[in-house]
């Protein structure tokens, strides 16, 4: 993100400690420069979201200590990041419900090195350090877990249709961080939040989020109570463990970042957003299921992958018959 080394994703094959340079590895001395195309992602990326674009944002400095962090600090965007307000929408239920959750901010920040923990012993492997990440920060709209599982595949698919990203969970492309609060009514206020983090999968996202219902629903049943945290998930136990009482702003000593200036979105990097064509994967089976009347085994089938999408595109765009198309495919 802020330097000129490759940013391979195949971490497993890859050779550890060889897309190493002094910036992302923390060198004295060493200063960071945003990479350009980083800059043009997240903008495509806030437009699939319907983000406002802040003409004039900023990059802080997150500090904290740990050993997959070279530097001792994060680059992230805390106090005014590019993209803020959005919203996605996407269906439920074999696609007879839609529901709408909104998005507070989508921030840049830089990944950390990658730890392999091998009996008594840490490996560290700086190659995915500085990789560049995008943060999507949603309100709290979620009621269900099939909610949040189908928000998920929507965020997937829109980062795939648009090249953003590769966005497959087992790579590590995709990361979810799950915040739970529960209230026995809506008329109540939502009580105390857990995070839970190492989430892989879509499954996985499902199990966690019941688990910690249900703990917290055991945990208010005895009247007690509980401190805002941060949970690790071990899904082989199928639990989760205390990793740390949750921080605030103050623990992370945020402050502006010294070494970049503001960043400035300026009319003709609008324009040329604005002219960005962008492919959004809710308002494609809208069309399916309003226009062409197709059913879920058909609209599965189109919009799993990309290249089968485009190919059917294709095919109508020259034959006009959708249903023909879709049987041949499906």
């Amino acid at each position: 993100m802020f330097c000129q080394c490759q940013n391979e994703q195949n971490f497993e094959t890859l050779t550890p400690n060889t897309h190493i340079c002094p910036v992302c590895t923390g060198q004295p001395g060493a200063l960071p420069t945003l990479s350009k195309e980083v800059v043009e992602k997240s903008l495509i990326l806030g437009k699939v979201l319907n983000c406002k674009v802040n003409e004039y944002s900023q990059f802080d400095r997150k500090s904290y200590f740990y050993p997959d962090l070279p530097m001792g600090y994060q680059i992230t965007q805390l106090y005014k990041p590019t993209n803020v307000q959005g919203q996605v929408s996407f269906f439920l239920n074999n696609y007879t419900q839609e529901k709408t959750v909104h998005i507070l901010d989508a921030h840049m920040e830089n990944d950390t090195a990658k730890m392999i923990h091998n009996g008594s012993s840490a490996l560290l492997d700086f190659n995915r350090a500085g990789t560049p990440l995008v943060e999507i920060v949603t309100n709290p709209d979620f009621s269900s877990t099939d909610e949040v599982v189908e928000f998920l595949k929507e965020l997937q698919r829109l980062m795939r249709y648009n090249d953003i990203s590769d966005a497959d969970m087992e790579k590590g492309q995709m990361r979810c961080d799950v915040n739970i609060s529960i209230r026995k009514s809506e008329a109540d206020p939502l009580g105390t939040r857990a995070e839970i983090k190492n989430i892989n999968s879509f499954g996985m996202v499902k199990r966690a989020i019941e688990h910690e219902q249900a703990r917290q629903e055991a945990i208010y049943e005895k009247g007690e109570a509980f401190s805002q945290q941060t949970r690790g998930r071990d899904d082989a136990k199928g639990e989760s463990y205390l990793m740390r009482s949750k921080e605030d702003a103050l623990d992370y000593r945020f402050f502006p970042e010294p070494d970049l200036p503001q960043l400035h979105i300026d009319e003709e990097i609008m324009k040329r957003l604005s002219e960005q064509k962008v492919e959004i994967p809710y308002s494609i089976i809208k069309t399916f299921k309003e226009d062409y009347g197709f059913n879920k085994e058909y609209i599965n089938a189109l919009i799993g992958d990309k290249e089968v999408l485009h190919y059917f595109n294709a095919m109508i765009a020259t034959n006009k018959d959708a249903k023909q198309g879709a049987k041949r495919i499906c």
